[in-house]
């Protein structure tokens, strides 16, 4: 199985791709992981998109990020791809609980990457008027081989995350 996980911050891609990856057996990638460094510097582009490039080429992985600029490598690449479209109240819940829990900044053994600024929260607000109909478009696009879940309610991705865990055809 190769997974990718697309989602707002908050949406929960982290929980449900540490739990998929597991059952699987696959290696994990949080793309937030690669992209920045310790000091929060991003990756140069052309870099990021590369890497990716070559992680799908493994016969299984689970990678999660949103990334739109490389999310085609990712969709091309992938049989199975789950769209956390979870509503921003929702989400903003998510990194509050998040924050509470493991105090923000940059944790490789969590896959916990949270530096919260007002335009992260604005960004968090807006994703479903802005980012997710972009999401939507690319993966329309570029997941013409994949089995599509878009989950839009923590009760649907429990849901999902017991199917695809029951051994139940994706």
């Amino acid at each position: 199985m190769r997974l990718a996980l697309i989602g707002c911050g908050g949406s929960g891609k982290t929980y449900l791709s540490k739990q998929l990856a597991q059952h699987m057996n696959a290696p994990l990638t949080h793309l937030d992981a690669v992209y920045y460094d310790d000091e929060w510097n991003t990756l140069d582009k052309d870099k990021f998109a590369a890497i990716q490039e070559e992680l799908v080429q493994a016969p299984s992985w689970v990678i999660e990020g949103n990334y739109a600029g490389t999310l085609p490598i990712r969709l091309r690449a992938a049989d199975t791809v789950i769209f956390l479209d979870i509503p921003p109240a929702v989400c903003l819940w998510g990194i509050a609980q998040r924050r509470l829990r493991y105090g923000g900044g940059q944790n490789d053994a969590t896959g916990v990457y949270d530096r919260i600024t007002w335009n992260f929260i604005k960004y968090v607000w807006g994703y479903r008027k802005t980012m997710a109909p972009r999401v939507r478009e690319l993966i329309k696009e570029h997941a013409t081989g994949a089995t599509v879940h878009t989950v839009t309610s923590r009760r649907q991705a429990r849901a999902l995350l017991a199917h695809l865990t029951a051994g139940q055809p994706v």
